[in-house]
């Protein structure tokens, strides 16, 4: 069984699932590709959504709560991320990622020695089913500014802002013209 609850987060709702005691889920519930994730997760466990609490959603969203009250830098969840090889490579280097610090796809793209992988990159960015938690927020363009996000962009920019990353009124780029003069 994929046990499944929708969870309200400050920046709207997430819809947290696990299955066999590992988090397969926690992805905002209104994204535009809600039903492709859904349709992966359940193809891959041959199993399907029952919405139901349980003992791991339940410290998803302590950690959670944790995360956006500035209390938890780090969670401490087992995760079972569905995708290829190539998506589960982005994924885990993303978890390299520090709180509170940014990379770009091209830096990504690097990081696995293949720098020719961008648009890949973004797609297995894109694709992350384990927002937050696998933080594909902290990827940005290699200019600075902030792209795509299933959660909105304004959602990103409160996450990184949550990590400490200010950004001045109506800037979308770490880096604005301002900054070089």
């Amino acid at each position: 069984m994929i046990y499944l609850e929708h969870f309200q987060s400050p920046m709207g709702t997430l819809s947290i699932a696990c299955h066999d005691n590992q988090l397969v889920l926690c992805d905002w519930q209104k994204r535009k590709m809600r039903d492709l994730i859904d349709q992966r997760i359940t193809k891959a466990l041959h199993d399907n959504f029952t919405e139901r609490s349980h003992p791991l959603i339940e410290e998803t969203k302590r950690q959670m709560n944790d995360y956006f009250n500035g209390q938890l830098k780090v969670f401490s969840l087992p995760l079972k991320p569905i995708g290829t090889d190539f998506q589960r490579k982005i994924w885990n280097q993303l978890l390299h990622i520090p709180f509170g610090k940014t990379k770009s796809y091209l830096e990504l793209s690097h990081t696995i020695n293949q720098p020719e992988a961008i648009r890949a990159v973004a797609r297995a960015n894109r694709a992350n089913a384990l927002s937050i938690i696998v933080p594909c927020h902290r990827v940005i363009g290699s200019d600075g500014k902030l792209t795509g996000y299933a959660g909105g962009l304004a959602t990103k920019k409160k996450l990184l802002t949550i990590e400490g990353i200010y950004f001045p009124p109506h800037q979308t780029s770490l880096f604005d013209a301002d900054d070089f003069e």
